[in-house]
């Protein structure tokens, strides 16, 4: 598990017209909720904020949000990002407050380590279905990533939510069977001649049957 800081600092106004005021002076409205306080709203250094969201797994790192007139800073998780639908510049942020030992909902990257036998040994691809995991814990038993090693995978073969290990103190939460990834057979000109070998027998026995009405009559 990742931590990182960054400074916010408190603001008076809401609304429209301030946000816009705001963002014009290179500051991006935020909001801090979560636990038995009352929301804060924060105005936070955009191309501060910005810079942080853009290198870290934003949906699992505790960001220690060092609020101006705080003595200790807030641990949050950033729970949402509004972003400007064609400039892709901050609008607004959300983050959550986490407390010690209170169990929190993060989706963490999955990441497949290897190359599946089925793919180096029988031509097949690998084809991955998931890419971040929904998991509940307390927020220090966060990981980082989840790493699934596919090595032994061979052509045919699907992984799914089950088989892969989790401390007791993580519960996923999708569906167990949901399908991870899986080996999926070679495709190409052996594929479409095994297509018309299948299709020869059918062929035959018409052939046959056609044969066989003739002589009857």
């Amino acid at each position: 598990m990742t931590d990182t800081t960054l400074k916010a600092a408190r603001r008076e106004g809401t609304g429209k017209g301030v946000a816009r005021k705001m963002r014009q002076a290179g500051q991006t409205p935020a909001v801090l909720y979560g636990g038995d306080d009352e929301p804060v709203h924060l105005s936070l250094d955009t191309h501060d904020a910005d810079h942080l969201f853009r290198n870290i797994s934003v949906e699992n790192t505790i960001v220690d949000l060092e609020i101006e007139g705080e003595k200790e800073p807030v641990r949050t998780l950033v729970r949402e990002i509004q972003t400007h639908p064609w400039k892709a510049t901050l609008l607004h942020v959300d983050f959550l407050r986490i407390q010690k030992g209170v169990v929190v909902d993060v989706e963490i990257p999955l990441h497949l380590v290897g190359t599946p036998e089925g793919v180096q040994l029988g031509g097949g691809s690998l084809e991955q279905i998931i890419y971040e995991l929904p998991i509940r814990c307390i927020p220090s038993k966060i990981p980082e990533t989840i790493d699934v090693d596919v090595s032994a995978m061979e052509v045919g073969d699907v992984l799914h939510v089950y088989d892969v290990s989790f401390d007791d103190d993580i519960e996923v939460t999708i569906a167990p069977e949901r399908t991870i990834c899986s080996v999926a057979a070679p495709k190409g000109p052996g594929a479409d001649a095994e297509l018309e070998e299948g299709e020869g027998p059918a062929a035959g026995a018409s052939e046959a049957e056609a044969a066989s009405d003739e002589s009857e009559s």
